[in-house]
């Protein structure tokens, strides 16, 4: 790609349920992804642009492609029950809850702008929540084989604080991080969390013993996306 744009147009999407804010990532996907074939027929390429999409959802559990329905604690009757909805999504990694109090993330990244490398791609947003997570003065570490961030590894009180789970087309990403900051964990008892058997979910307020600004964690999250990934929110 001859013109990498690396500004990033940021747009919190508030409180929005998981079913449009997937729509919404659906139809900028489509728009990268439309315009990289049409200029491969031009001589001088339009750049593509590049989001990243906040959010916080309501109660919602989603399953991604390569997920076990046995995850899932629960009869879709039980969730409703509950006011939880719960969604067979598209992207990588296994089972997850999504809730209030929780940082969510969807980058929208043609990755052609930035380098093509899905595993580099996820290790820069893994290390984006470690570093965040040292601002706050915990030492959190990826897990061999387990995309995502944790505690703790490598020990019996190994818990996760983030999840993660995206899709690629044509190098345009979509879906992202859930990082638990205010996060209800009671939610993550109906799950298999990630379809990881005896490991611990835990939260910026649970390690913490505090409340923390959503805002304050998502302008953290801002400082280091952009200084990895050399790119420029606007």
């Amino acid at each position: 790609m001859s013109n990498q744009n690396k500004k990033v147009k940021v747009t919190d999407l508030d409180h929005t349920a998981y079913q449009p804010a997937w729509d919404f990532q659906e139809k900028l996907l489509k728009e990268i992804v439309d315009l990289k074939i049409a200029n491969r027929n031009k001589e001088v390429q339009q750049e593509t642009p590049n989001y990243f999409l906040w959010v916080e959802h309501p109660p919602v559990i989603t399953l991604g492609k390569s997920g076990a329905i046995d995850n899932l604690l629960l009869s879709e009757d039980q969730l409703k029950n509950r006011g939880i909805e719960y969604f067979k999504t598209n992207r990588g990694g296994d089972i997850t809850f999504h809730g209030p109090g929780q940082v969510v993330g969807y980058p929208i990244l043609d990755l052609e702008n930035f380098f093509t490398d899905i595993h580099k791609y996820l290790r820069l947003l893994e290390e984006m929540v470690i570093l965040t997570l040292k601002d706050y003065g915990l030492t959190a570490t990826r897990s061999p084989g387990e995309t995502g961030v944790w505690l703790d590894v490598g020990t019996p009180f190994a818990r996760k604080i983030c999840a993660m789970g995206v899709k690629a087309s044509r190098w345009v990403t979509m879906h992202g991080f859930a990082l638990n900051v205010n996060t209800d964990l009671s939610f993550f008892s109906y799950i298999i969390p990630c379809g990881i058997q005896g490991k611990a979910v835990t939260s910026l307020q649970a390690e913490l013993k505090r409340e923390i600004s959503l805002v304050e964690v998502r302008s953290k999250l801002s400082t280091h996306f952009q200084d990895l990934f050399e790119a420029e929110f606007i």
